[in-house]
Protein backbone atom coordinates (compact mmCIF):
# COMPACT_ATOMS: atom_id res chain seq x y z
CA UNK A 1 0.00 0.00 0.00
CA UNK A 2 1.47 3.33 -1.04
CA UNK A 3 0.65 6.66 0.51
CA UNK A 4 0.19 9.49 -1.95
CA UNK A 5 1.82 12.63 -0.63
CA UNK A 6 0.89 16.02 -1.97
CA UNK A 7 3.73 18.50 -2.46
CA UNK A 8 3.91 21.13 0.24
CA UNK A 9 2.23 24.39 -0.54
CA UNK A 10 4.36 27.49 -0.65
CA UNK A 11 3.89 31.22 -0.44
CA UNK A 12 0.36 32.60 -0.41
CA UNK A 13 -1.32 29.16 -0.52
CA UNK A 14 0.62 27.97 2.54
CA UNK A 15 -0.33 31.12 4.46
CA UNK A 16 -4.02 30.79 3.55
CA UNK A 17 -4.05 27.07 4.39
CA UNK A 18 -2.38 27.70 7.75
CA UNK A 19 -4.75 30.53 8.67
CA UNK A 20 -7.76 28.51 7.50
CA UNK A 21 -6.94 25.55 9.74
CA UNK A 22 -8.62 26.91 12.88
CA UNK A 23 -11.89 28.02 11.18
CA UNK A 24 -12.09 24.73 9.26
CA UNK A 25 -11.63 22.70 12.45
CA UNK A 26 -14.26 24.88 14.16
CA UNK A 27 -16.73 24.24 11.32
CA UNK A 28 -15.92 20.54 11.40
CA UNK A 29 -16.73 20.33 15.11
CA UNK A 30 -20.15 21.95 14.72
CA UNK A 31 -23.21 19.73 14.39
CA UNK A 32 -23.74 18.82 10.73
CA UNK A 33 -27.04 20.71 10.52
CA UNK A 34 -25.65 24.03 11.77
CA UNK A 35 -23.47 25.04 8.76
CA UNK A 36 -26.17 23.71 6.43
CA UNK A 37 -28.78 25.86 8.17
CA UNK A 38 -26.51 28.92 7.92
CA UNK A 39 -25.96 28.36 4.18
CA UNK A 40 -29.68 27.86 3.59
CA UNK A 41 -30.48 31.01 5.58
CA UNK A 42 -28.00 33.08 3.54
CA UNK A 43 -29.38 31.64 0.31
CA UNK A 44 -32.99 32.30 1.36
CA UNK A 45 -32.27 35.91 2.35
CA UNK A 46 -30.34 36.41 -0.89
CA UNK A 47 -33.00 34.94 -3.13
CA UNK A 48 -36.13 36.32 -1.42
CA UNK A 49 -34.79 39.66 -0.27
CA UNK A 50 -33.96 42.72 -2.30
CA UNK A 51 -31.36 45.45 -2.19
CA UNK A 52 -28.16 45.52 -0.20
CA UNK A 53 -29.19 42.96 2.42
CA UNK A 54 -29.86 40.31 -0.22
CA UNK A 55 -26.65 41.22 -2.05
CA UNK A 56 -24.66 40.98 1.19
CA UNK A 57 -26.10 37.53 1.95
CA UNK A 58 -25.25 36.28 -1.55
CA UNK A 59 -21.83 37.92 -1.31
CA UNK A 60 -21.13 36.16 1.98
CA UNK A 61 -22.19 32.87 0.44
CA UNK A 62 -19.96 33.54 -2.59
CA UNK A 63 -17.02 34.33 -0.29
CA UNK A 64 -17.51 31.05 1.59
CA UNK A 65 -17.72 29.11 -1.65
CA UNK A 66 -14.61 30.84 -3.02
CA UNK A 67 -12.70 30.08 0.19
CA UNK A 68 -13.62 26.38 0.16
CA UNK A 69 -12.98 26.15 -3.58
CA UNK A 70 -9.52 27.69 -3.11
CA UNK A 71 -8.66 25.25 -0.35
CA UNK A 72 -9.84 22.24 -2.39
CA UNK A 73 -8.60 23.37 -5.81
CA UNK A 74 -5.40 21.25 -5.97
CA UNK A 75 -7.29 17.97 -5.45
CA UNK A 76 -10.28 18.75 -7.69
CA UNK A 77 -10.72 17.34 -11.16
CA UNK A 78 -11.80 19.42 -14.12
CA UNK A 79 -15.51 18.77 -13.48
CA UNK A 80 -15.28 19.87 -9.85
CA UNK A 81 -13.40 23.00 -10.78
CA UNK A 82 -15.88 23.93 -13.49
CA UNK A 83 -18.81 23.37 -11.14
CA UNK A 84 -17.33 25.60 -8.46
CA UNK A 85 -16.51 28.37 -10.93
CA UNK A 86 -20.03 28.19 -12.39
CA UNK A 87 -21.66 28.27 -8.94
CA UNK A 88 -19.48 31.21 -7.92
CA UNK A 89 -20.37 33.08 -11.13
CA UNK A 90 -24.10 32.51 -10.52
CA UNK A 91 -23.85 33.77 -6.92
CA UNK A 92 -21.88 36.86 -7.89
CA UNK A 93 -24.27 37.61 -10.79
CA UNK A 94 -27.28 37.23 -8.47
CA UNK A 95 -25.65 39.56 -5.90
CA UNK A 96 -24.92 42.19 -8.56
CA UNK A 97 -28.47 41.89 -9.84
CA UNK A 98 -29.81 42.53 -6.32
CA UNK A 99 -27.66 45.67 -6.08
CA UNK A 100 -28.66 47.00 -9.49
CA UNK A 101 -32.31 46.27 -8.89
Amino acid sequence: MSIRREPRASGLRETIERRSAVPVVFLHRLPVWMPLLAVLALLAVGMVGTGWLAAAALGALAALLAWFAYLNWPVLGLGGRMLRVAALAVLVAAAVRRIIG
